[in-house]
């Protein structure tokens, strides 16, 4: 479980557009990531906006980089994404009496 400093700076790191393009493009290319210079291509961002995105996502823990030579490797840290998804839902109806939740629990949704 993440704290709530955590779940803050995750949520802060994705609060911006083209960081959460960015942030969807990675996870879109699954656990082999993209290069830096892929990423820069499917996002249409320049590189030093680019650059400055994915330190965001890195210093969020959203995304990991891995050195090879001159390159590097952009991918999405799902465990972390998981559990950033799950913070605001981990205390869902908490307040509410038993009775209450299992009531929400039943109703159908609109989907």
């Amino acid at each position: 479980m993440l704290t709530i400093e955590e779940a803050c700076q995750g949520f802060a790191a994705v609060g911006s557009e083209p960081r959460m393009g960015v942030l969807l493009t990675l996870v879109q290319a699954g656990n082999q990531g993209l290069l830096f210079r892929d990423v820069a291509n499917r996002t249409g961002l320049p590189g030093s906006t680019l650059a400055h995105h994915l330190r965001f996502l890195v210093a969020a823990e959203l995304i990991t980089q891995e050195r090879r030579g001159r390159e590097t490797i952009n991918r999405p840290n799902f465990e972390r994404l998981e559990h950033l998804s799950s913070f605001i839902l981990a205390t869902c109806c908490a307040a509410l009496p038993q009775t209450d939740v299992t009531l929400m629990q039943d109703t159908p949704s609109d989907d």
